[in-house]
């Protein structure tokens, strides 16, 4: 199956084009209009240095319903070692998922100009991030994007044990307890399995999409530490 080359505009193949590793078409650029419109298409860009712009939908998709989250203990307890906040500082979670050694990774996939393309969608609202704090310093935190009612996750990070993690489970609770109906894990890992993110067909993931893109949920991301507490008690 031959991958399409993108033009100008934003048109997308049907993701049930794409290649058997879930590659729908390549080159383009991250503008805004087509980044959003992308997504929307349950498609998203992931390459790395020297190759071009990349878009996949892999089949099958990771998801996560808010019922199914393991909220363990143990984790429950490791929250409280930390504070957070939500869209205070966006650019240097970007910043620090990119940076952070991962284990059998060489490199990243957050270019320079992919952490300037999401924060602009972080300055028109479709980007957000959660940030988690110890001692004042940044230690763990994850951004995404947000399409309908849907949270498009993209990367975390961690500097502090647990961090990203417990920093995870406030997203997700907070999600859950604005009216999201699901987060887009996009591909399978252990670590969000072992969260309760599953599997599910290509098909079916954009099914959910096609229910969720249009929906408007209005809140404010900018929120209090005790509207954290409260949901955390939910």
């Amino acid at each position: 199956m031959s991958i399409a080359k993108l033009t100008l505009d934003n048109i997308f193949p049907h993701p049930d084009q794409a290649t058997k590793e879930g590659i729908v078409a390549f080159g383009g650029d991250l503008s805004p209009s087509r980044l959003m419109s992308a997504y929307k298409k349950g498609i998203f860009p992931w390459y790395s240095e020297g190759d071009p712009i990349i878009w996949w939908s892999p089949n099958p998709r990771l998801i996560l319903d808010f019922s199914d989250f393991k909220l363990r203990r143990s984790l429950q307890k490791r929250i409280k070692h930390f504070t957070y906040s939500f869209d205070t500082k966006f650019l240097d979670v970007v910043a620090s998922c990119a940076s952070t050694k991962r284990k059998g990774q060489n490199g990243t996939w957050i270019l320079p100009e992919v952490i300037e393309a999401y924060n602009v969608l972080h300055g028109m609202g479709h980007a957000h991030s959660v940030e988690a704090y110890q001692d004042g310093a940044l230690v763990g935190g994850a951004y995404g994007v947000v399409v309908g009612s849907v949270f498009c996750g993209e990367s975390m990070f961690a500097h502090a044990s647990d961090a990203s993690k417990a920093a995870f489970a406030i997203l997700v609770k907070h999600l859950e307890y604005w009216g999201y109906d699901f987060i887009d894990c996009q591909i399978p890992t252990k670590h969000l399995k072992s969260l309760g993110a599953k599997e599910i067909s290509r098909d079916s993931f954009l099914v959910r999409m096609d229910k969720s893109v249009d929906k408007y949920l209005n809140h404010n991301w900018q929120i209090e530490n005790i509207v954290i507490n409260k949901v955390l008690k939910r």
